[in-house]
């Protein structure tokens, strides 16, 4: 469990009604993060992720990209502590 990292990201570009939030669901899930994501009133994106160090990064890596429609600008990564509330990925609404 040493190597747990939590991540809050922002995503700015076009990124809210681009399926982005989805994107981001099924491929936190499929690398067996926990966390979420939603959208943000300024019209950003906001993904907490939790897991393994080198999953983490490979999904940060993914946000970057994003979905086929998305453009994304900018990516800001904030380091936390891991907490041990959140089981599952999921998009918050």
């Amino acid at each position: 469990m040493s190597d747990q990292v939590r991540a809050q990201v922002l995503v700015s570009g076009v990124v809210q009604g681009v399926a982005f939030r989805a994107f981001t669901e099924q491929r936190a899930l499929a690398l067996g993060l926990r966390g979420g994501v939603r959208n943000l009133d300024d019209g950003r994106v906001e993904a907490v992720l939790q897991g393994p160090r080198a999953d983490v990064l490979a999904m940060i890596e993914a946000l970057k990209i994003g979905p086929r429609l998305a453009r994304v600008e900018k990516v800001a990564v904030t380091w936390t502590e891991p907490v041990a509330t959140e089981s599952t990925f999921s998009i918050w609404y």
